[in-house]
């Protein structure tokens, strides 16, 4: 059931998380909010609460939040339907604000109303909620599933430098080089800056000591988060784990470094996108996401919250970016307004929201093209060479 219901829950969750985050920032100073939504179109269901409706939308390709604004015609057509339209609701009620009802929306309930910092702030809420996702997801996955590796072997693999010299599962690493090692990191970092240089290995067996000479082989190693590729001395062991779980001061650092790692990786990726290092063709879409979340969940929770964290965190470095409609652009404008002390001509306003448009369903169509490109790809094969 979880394979089938992932998509969802892997994607709903990010949005929905930005999107309380506006939602909240804006309650907070007192703008008013008439709609939450979560998808766009036509709306699955809807019902109201206090002055807001709460809108689950046909289409799951993101989310908004409604705020009382004097650009409000700008984003309705994007959004279904404008907060100030005349035209009276089905639930209507004669002692709400416009749109649910005849009462004028106060001027200091107004977005445009609130000083800048409070604007900005509303604006960042939804991307330093998805950090704040991010950070929980990993930690309590490093609290959960984390288990600190022990200085003993586990498993040589075969025609690897360790078998050949002959440690054997089980043995247990107590000094190289004369240097005792302590943790499992320790032999790491001894051994990758090791590359061809025997190793003297003092290990215990059993009850006796033996002592081996280990030279490490050079191994390309890719980082799965920053995608950099570095050569490494490896030996060919897996540690044993303690199967006591991390302190949870040790899961919090360790889920503060992966969240730092994955907001690496979305930089570094963008980065290589802009300067042709990886081609467009990379990208993926909504189908991409489904797909991933399926088999995320077919592998297992831990797989599963890693996936979540990685796309709350794209979310949130994605948003920043200077672009129309997303937060970034929106941040710009705003801060531009207030440095020339009046807002942009509607024909400027119009000309920003037209390319931020253009751009977004360029994204689209583009990562849906390789989203299908993929999938057909995977379903007919590969052609002849």
């Amino acid at each position: 059931m979880l394979t089938w219901i992932a998509p969802v829950i892997v994607f709903g969750l990010v949005v929905f998380v930005h999107e309380l985050g506006h939602f909240l920032a804006a309650k907070w100073f007192g703008v008013y909010a008439p709609r939450f939504s979560i998808g766009f179109g036509p709306s699955l269901a809807k019902w109201r609460r206090g002055e807001t409706e709460y809108k689950i939308g046909i289409l799951p390709l993101g989310g908004y939040v409604r705020m009382a604004s004097k650009q409000d015609e700008e984003s309705a057509f994007l959004e279904g339907g404008s907060e100030l339209s005349t035209e009276l609701p089905k639930d209507y009620d004669p002692n709400a604000m416009i749109p649910f009802g005849p009462n004028p929306i106060p001027e200091n309930r107004w977005f445009e109303s609130k000083p800048l910092y409070a604007r900005l702030i509303i604006m960042l809420a939804g991307v330093t909620m998805n950090l704040l996702l991010g950070i929980v997801l990993n930690v309590g996955s490093a609290f959960t599933y984390d288990h600190e590796p022990t200085t003993r072997v586990s498993e040589v693999l075969q025609d690897r430098p360790a078998a050949r010299a002959g440690i054997v599962a089980g043995d247990s690493v107590i000094a190289v080089n004369g240097v005792q090692i302590t943790h499992w990191e320790q032999l790491l970092d001894l051994v990758g800056r090791s590359t061809g240089t025997p190793l003297q290995f003092h290990l215990l067996r059993g009850t006796s000591t033996v002592d081996l000479t280990v030279a490490p082989a050079a191994d390309t190693v890719i980082d799965p988060i920053t995608g950099e590729k570095t050569v490494l001395g490896k030996v060919g062991m897996v540690p044993a784990e303690d199967k006591a779980r991390v302190p949870f001061s040790v899961a919090v650092h360790n889920g503060l470094d992966k969240t730092e790692r994955m907001a690496t990786l979305v930089f570094s990726s963008l980065r290589k996108i802009v300067t042709r290092e990886v081609p467009v063709s990379d990208l993926g879409g909504p189908l991409a996401i489904a797909h991933s979340s399926v088999q995320a969940a077919e592998q297992g929770l831990e797989v599963l919250l890693y996936l979540m964290a990685l796309i709350s965190v794209n979310l949130a470095v994605f948003n920043l970016l200077p672009i129309p409609i997303l937060d970034g652009g929106q941040i710009i404008v705003q801060v531009i307004e207030s440095a020339r002390g009046r807002p942009l001509t509607d024909r400027a306003r119009e000309y920003v929201a037209r390319a931020g448009l253009a751009f977004i369903l360029l994204l689209f169509i583009t990562v849906t093209f390789n989203d299908l490109k993929r999938m057909l790809g995977g379903l007919f094969g590969a052609g002849p060479s």
